[in-house]
């Protein structure tokens, strides 16, 4: 599914907000033991982020990047800038940026995907980021996750995923090793108890 399929007056589907918790089985090597969050699920397909896949990049990095500082102003940033979390999002557009937050920020591009959780993909919040004015509670995350046509119904179908409502506490964590069990235990299940053939919630 394109990212441009995303759009704030799309029709929600039945995935949208739920978390995908990947079954032991996951044939897909990019997908083990991932949480992913959906954020658009039609239709054309779905498209969310893993919200558990650690990233070796800074903050600090991405702005060096974007030109927006230089190397002494990189020094010289607080350290809830600098902390500010990166993750892994997916494996499709990697070298993208986007960024997860809760509703205390939007701008003119930003997208909602829940009553509480809107995506901005756009340089302004990036910005307003590093200036101390972003969103209380956000995430950055680096390429998405994104199924055609009924590729993911399929692949829920094969028992590759369990699916539950997402909540903002998970999402924001930064307990980012902890967050597969915790995700699990959220229906009641153990990953020690899991098989590659166990049904979906």
């Amino acid at each position: 599914m394109a990212f441009s399929n995303l759009t704030s007056d799309r029709e929600r589907g039945f995935l949208d907000g739920q978390f995908l918790i990947a079954m032991p089985g996951m044939a897909d090597g990019n997908f083990t033991r991932s949480v992913v969050y959906i954020c658009a699920h039609t239709s054309a397909g779905a498209m969310g982020f893993i919200i558990n896949r650690p990233q070796p990049v800074t903050f600090a990095d991405i702005l060096l990047h974007l030109k927006m500082i230089d190397q002494h102003d990189a020094i010289m940033l607080p350290d809830n800038t600098r902390n500010f979390p990166i993750q892994s999002g997916g494996p499709v557009e990697s070298g993208r940026g986007f960024v997860l937050h809760s509703e205390d920020y939007i701008s003119d591009s930003s997208i909602p995907v829940s009553d509480d959780i809107l995506l901005t993909s756009t340089l302004d919040i990036v910005r307003a980021i590093s200036d101390g004015r972003g969103p209380a509670k956000a995430t950055m995350l680096l390429g998405y996750a994104g199924w055609g046509p009924g590729q993911l119904e399929q692949e829920i179908a094969n028992n590759g995923w369990l699916n539950c409502a997402a909540t903002e506490d998970l999402i924001f964590d930064g307990d980012l090793q902890g967050k597969y069990d915790r995700a699990l235990a959220m229906i009641g299940v153990s990953a020690a108890t899991l098989s590659p053939t166990a049904g979906h919630a």
